[in-house]
């Protein structure tokens, strides 16, 4: 037998079978390659608009017949008003009732969107996944405080939560992530607890006690890793989720404050527009659609690749 038939013969398995279960389902294919495009466009709005200070945007924000020469890049025109413009070579998904480039504002808003959902996402599961991880571990009295406070959390709305937070110490980007990431933590608290409960009671766990293991080496080398499977599957569900939390908050006035772009507050402005001028609302919607059905195409098939007996 040559060593490329004994190579195909032996069975994969951890990461590289997970990854090839992805790679065969159709569905989380395309939610990659949908997360994979919106990515890049964050990335290069990142690159574009913090590191070079929106060049792009300089020569493409305004129409032409509505910006007079040397205005800002971000700033509207004082007492400049313009007619909605349709699609056109120029400005491809048309104009907004300011003169705005809405292709522009769209790449620009997906920097904040992924960055938020990222970011906060990331928070959320590195603090809910220590303070699930303890907790399910010790158990006793410490399990009954913890999951006290993560029952607490979970009784007040997030939304109400999140204004509360940003109304008193400010409508700024970083505290709606710092906001985001609070409300996300007991989602990844209780879940990784559930799994904590009954990997302690393996066989390894008590010849790593046995063995005179300390206890946070076991949580760090044994406990936490052998319950990342689900946390892992909820993480990128929960960056779409996030991502509708910013919206949603951007429509209320409490996520990006202009002039920074937000799909959320595009939303909002597009209100009193909406049936005369469709797209202007039709294009942040379509945005935040995709982007969230990419994240959650990305989950499925995760959860599928986890768990075997979801397998066909």
């Amino acid at each position: 037998m040559s060593d490329a038939d004994e190579s195909a013969r032996t069975p994969r398995s951890g990461w590289s079978e997970t990854t090839a279960q992805l790679k065969r389902n159709s569905t989380s294919r395309w939610g990659m390659y949908i997360i994979a495009a919106v990515v890049v466009v964050a990335a290069w709005a990142f690159v574009d608009g913090v590191l070079l200070g929106y060049h792009f945007a300089e020569t493409y924000w305004y129409s032409p017949v509505t910006s007079p020469p040397g205005s800002p890049a971000l700033l509207p025109p004082v007492g400049v008003t313009n007619e909605f413009g349709t699609g056109t070579w120029a400005h491809p998904l048309g104009t907004d009732h300011r003169g705005r480039d809405l292709l522009v504002r769209l790449v620009y808003g997906t920097r904040v969107a992924i960055q938020v959902g990222i970011v906060a996402t990331g928070i959320g599961a590195v603090a809910g996944t220590l303070i699930g991880a303890v907790s399910g571990y010790y158990g006793g009295w410490i399990d009954d405080v913890l999951q006290r406070i993560v029952e607490t959390f979970y009784a007040i709305p997030f939304i109400v939560l999140m204004i509360a937070i940003m109304a008193t110490f400010g409508r700024d980007l970083w505290i709606a992530i710092v906001g985001v990431s609070v409300i996300t933590t007991p989602v990844f608290a209780r879940l990784i607890r559930s799994e904590v409960l009954s990997v302690r009671e393996e066989e390894y766990i008590e010849a790593a006690k046995a063995a005179g293991v300390r206890d946070r080496n076991i949580i760090r080398r044994h406990v936490i890793p052998n319950s990342l499977s689900p946390v892992l599957v909820q993480a990128t569900l929960q960056i779409g989720v996030n991502i509708l939390i910013v919206a949603a908050l951007s429509f209320l006035g409490f996520g990006a404050q202009p002039p920074t772009p937000s799909w959320g507050a595009m939303l909002a402005q597009s209100r009193t527009y909406m049936l005369p001028d469709p797209w202007f609302s039709i294009w942040p919607g379509l945005a935040i659609l995709v982007t969230v059905v990419g994240f959650n195409l990305v989950g499925d098939g995760l959860r599928d690749a986890f768990d075997p007996r979801l397998d066909d």
